[in-house]
Parts: structure tokens; sequence; C-alpha cells
């Protein structure tokens, strides 16, 4: 007879875990997963020896390679799930080289995107080399929009996980590609060439997208922003570049002599031509509490400020 007392055990499943947050299991899958990728990696390099040999040569020595291709993806997906990413992006580079072997551009590229998506996580600089391995295949088969679209990639890893600015000017130009993906790219570079003070390839590239935006009836809204941006640009160099820039843009486009960004320019002219510091201040205070300004104007706005008063202000 038992005595009373003495609690029943609990059931197995029942007996609380001494690791809540299950951050062993977790571990333990992930091991689980990597073992199983490095299990398909050494299947996917057998196939590979096989396609070598005399008679995979004669019998379908591309089908081993076709099938090596999609184990060394599959071994990709099952790193990615271990978050062994470097791992990852190795496997889907070892894919993408076969499926050039292949003559697969469209793969090989997609791979290489892959691979620099999960090199992101690891190593940025390997992930911006991957996209731009794939940057080239798109654009020597014609796919400019896609290939526009990893520029803009690789500019975002420059800024966000490198933070160097100076890299984002030095992409060729994108004039091969589809307007708004060329639009988006170039807008990129000039924005970061202005504030490396590399005003004259800045205002080249506003004025250049200006013109395109106001024979477009869906962009043209936007012209008067990329004229106003140009002429800040002109301001940043010399006040009388400026002013003649704001006089040409009325004339290519009217539309812009309405605008509260031309408005603002010659408020500002005139406040730089009379030095007066607390005009210009006025006016840019003006605009703001209408029009918020963004970091890049307000950056640009304080560097002109700068050559009235001697020394940097906040505009607020």
């Amino acid at each position: 007879m038992g005595f009373p007392w003495i609690p029943e055990p609990f059931p197995e499943e029942a007996i609380p875990s001494s690791d809540p947050g299950g951050s062993s299991s977790v571990a333990m899958a992930q091991a689980g997963k990597e073992q199983e990728a490095l299990q398909l990696l050494a299947e996917a390099d057998r196939k590979l020896r096989g396609s070598r040999s005399f008679l995979a040569g004669l019998f379908g020595g591309n089908s081993r390679i076709e099938e090596a291709c999609d184990i060394y993806s599959r071994a990709a997906n099952m790193f990615k799930m271990a978050k062994n990413w470097s791992a990852a992006g190795n496997a889907f580079c070892q894919a993408a080289q076969l499926h050039l072997q292949l003559q697969s551009k469209h793969d090989a590229a997609t791979s290489f995107v892959d691979a620099g998506n999960a090199f992101k996580k690891a190593d940025p600089q390997e992930a911006i080399n991957c996209l731009l391995r794939a940057i080239e295949i798109y654009t020597d088969m014609g796919r400019f929009t896609i290939a526009a679209k990893h520029h803009i990639s690789i500019a975002e890893i420059y800024e966000t996980d490198l933070v160097d600015i100076e890299k984002h000017t030095q992409y060729p130009q994108y004039s091969r590609y589809s307007h708004s993906s060329a639009n988006k790219c170039l807008l990129k570079v000039a924005t970061y060439a202005a504030q490396l003070e590399q005003y004259p390839r800045a205002l080249d590239i506003y004025e250049q997208v200006a013109a395109a935006a106001m024979d477009s009836p869906l962009l043209k809204y936007s012209a008067k922003e990329h004229f106003f941006r140009a002429a800040l640009c002109h301001f940043c160099i010399d006040a009388l570049n400026a002013k003649l820039a704001m006089q040409k843009y009325e004339e290519m486009f009217p539309a812009f002599s309405d605008s509260r960004e031309c408005k603002l320019l010659k408020k500002l002219l005139e406040a730089h031509e009379e030095q007066n510091v607390d005009a210009y201040t006025d006016a840019v205070k003006e605009y703001d509490s209408i029009s918020r300004l963004d970091q890049w104007l307000t950056t640009m706005l304080l560097r002109i400020k700068k050559t009235i008063q001697g020394e940097e202000e906040d505009l607020r």
C-alpha cells in the first residue's frame, strides 16, 4: 500500500522542459540540416566526377552535370535552413558555374542572385561579387531591367552594410536599361555624388532625368523636383551658376516657374546676394512647413547657407 502523500510521477511528456525557449532543439535541427547539406555536396561531387569519365561522355555526361546542379541547389537550401549563409552562397555559386557550363544563362544568373542573397547575411563583399556576375549575364542576355534592379541592390549593400558611399558613384551608365529602372539607378548615383561634393556629375544626372521626365505625361510632375535638385548642385558650386541654370529650366519647362521649388530658389538667391542669413533661413522654414525637407535637401541647403554665414547652423 503506497503512501497517499507521495504524488504519482508525471507522465514523461508532461514533464516541463528545462529549455523553455527550445533553443537546443533549434540548434539540433539546424545541425541536422547542415549534415544533410554536406551529404548532398558529397553526392553532387560524385556526380561531377562521374560526368568526366570517358563512358559518361558517350552516354549522357550532361545529364550528370544537370543532376549535380540540382543537388548543389538543394544543398544550398539546406544550408540556408541551417543558417550557414556562407556555405549556402558557395553551393549556389557551384550550381551557377555548372549552369554556365550547360549554356543555361538564365539559370546561372538566378543562382548567382541566390548566392548573393545568401552572402548578404555573412559576407557583403562576396554578395556584391555574385550580384555583379548575375548583372553581367543579364546584360549579355539583353535583360537590362532586371540588371538595373540588381545594381540597386548592390548600392543598398554599400549603403547599409559596407557604408561605402564612394562606391555608389562608380557604376557604369544605365542608358541601356528601361526608363524607370535606369532613372532609379541614376538618381541614386546623383544622390551620393552630390553628398561627395561631385556636383557636376550629380547635376548632369538630375538635368538628364528631368529633361526625359518633362516629355512624359506620366513623369512630368517629377521634372520640377529634378530641376530643383540640379539647381541646388549648381548653387553649391556658384550662385551665378544656379541663377543661370534656373532661368534655363524655366525656359525648358514653363511649369517650373510656378512651382514652390522655383520660388524657393529665387528667395534663396536673393538672400545669398544680400548676404542675409535670416532671410535665407526664413525662406527654407516656410518651404519646410508645407513640404518637409528630406536629409539630402537639408544637407545641400546647409552647405549653401554656410557660404553666407561662414559656419553651418541648423535650418530650424
